[in-house]
């Protein structure tokens, strides 16, 4: 039996999206808005948002300390702040980051109870979810999907290691998604690929793992579809906003997709360079991919599978078209051109490869590895090798 949950209870996609926050008028009365540093006070996307908030008669309060790999000492930091201001309406605003730490704070407001990351960890169910708040997401980048997911990585500094905040019924899916290219046109065109290739690897995954599910297939073949068709565009021609419409349409279905089935060793081995060397979660996922795919394929089921998205797309072979959409979206062929010149990969092989096996995701790839094999895919992941 499956518990499916396609998305948002209301996703709004397209140009003019963000106006639907008018209609929350007499819904709630205060926001607590969750971002990323000032980089979108700068751009004009935070007054677009307190303005439409204003009109609404909401009260606002924005919390914009969240890191590019947010971590469990500023969630703790923004859960005090709603303390104080009490909101009704949570909104992550921005990447996955944002909103990733919006929905973990979100999880710590509505239960003091909770002192420590691992209590709202997977396998989880969380005691209090919707009580004091709801929960909306507006993506300013496509890749994540956190918008319409059920979880939030989170990470422990201390450890390095990351934590996925989740709820086994699904309940930390926002209530609410705006899905508008406004907010995506001023993305630098490094995010575009990594936050596109994050996309499409959700996708790919999603498709092959033994957890998959009719919903979840209809869900990641449009998604792969979509973002294999729009991402090069995207990147080539910010301005385009038909293909970064088409990518926030993607990157969401990916989320949904996976959200309802799993993923696999790829970003097992993302989340172990991510929180060990903060490397962005979509550019390591960027990395890792053809040698994912290169290892799965050993298995003729998955090869098959992969052989489906391809067609999709009018390719005959996916590791090909990965290598080629990679190449013409400047992404690093391995962690080595992402980390210092004197990066020694046997001081830190050991810690990543153990790292990798114990991440929940390797246990729903559809080819598991062994230590050798996992200890092999890690040194090709920062070797190129």
């Amino acid at each position: 039996m499956n518990a499916i949950k396609l998305g948002c209870d209301q996703i709004f996609w397209g140009e003019g999206a963000i106006n639907e926050l008018t209609r929350l008028t007499g819904t709630f009365r205060k926001a607590f808005i969750v971002m990323s540093g000032d980089i979108l006070r700068k751009t004009g996307g935070f007054k677009v948002i307190t303005n439409l908030l204003e009109q609404a008669h909401i009260q606002w309060e924005d919390f914009s300390e969240v890191e590019p790999e947010p971590s469990f000492e500023t969630v703790m930091r923004g859960k005090e702040a709603m303390k104080v201001f009490e909101p009704d309406l949570v909104i992550g605003f921005g990447g996955g980051s944002a909103m990733d730490a919006a929905k973990a704070m979100w999880v710590f407001y509505e239960n003091e109870q909770y002192t420590k990351l691992t209590e709202a960890a997977a396998p989880n169910i969380i005691k209090n979810l919707g009580l004091k708040a709801k929960l909306a997401c507006i993506p300013t980048s496509a890749g994540t999907g956190s918008e319409a997911t059920r979880a939030a990585l989170i990470k422990d500094p201390t450890q390095k290691q990351k934590y996925s905040i989740r709820d086994l019924n699904g309940r930390l899916v926002p209530t609410y998604a705006y899905l508008d290219p406004v907010f995506t046109g001023s993305m630098p065109k490094a995010l575009i690929a990594g936050s596109g290739m994050d996309a499409i690897t959700h996708s790919i995954e999603a498709y092959v793992t033994p957890q998959h599910n009719p919903f979840s297939d209809g869900m990641a073949m449009s998604a792969f579809k979509y973002a294999f068709q729009n991402i090069r565009q995207a990147y080539n021609d910010p301005e385009d906003t038909l293909a970064r419409t088409n990518m926030l349409a993607a990157s969401c279905m990916a989320g949904i997709a996976f959200s309802n089935c799993a993923l696999g060793i790829n970003h097992s081995i993302a989340h172990s360079f991510g929180a060990e060397f903060n490397i962005p979660h979509g550019m390591a996922n960027a990395v890792v991919l053809p040698y994912a795919i290169a290892f799965n394929q050993k298995d003729p089921q998955t090869r098959a599978k992969y052989d489906e998205l391809a067609s999709l797309v009018g390719e005959l072979d996916l590791l090909e078209a990965i290598h080629k959409l990679r190449k013409d979206l400047d992404i690093p062929t391995s962690f080595s051109q992402l980390l210092p010149a004197d990066f020694d990969i046997s001081v830190h092989i050991e810690r990543l490869t153990e790292k990798a096996m114990a991440d929940v995701c390797t246990l729903f790839t559809p080819l598991k590895p062994d230590i050798d094999q996992m200890r092999a895919l890690v040194r090709s992941a920062c070797l190129g090798k």
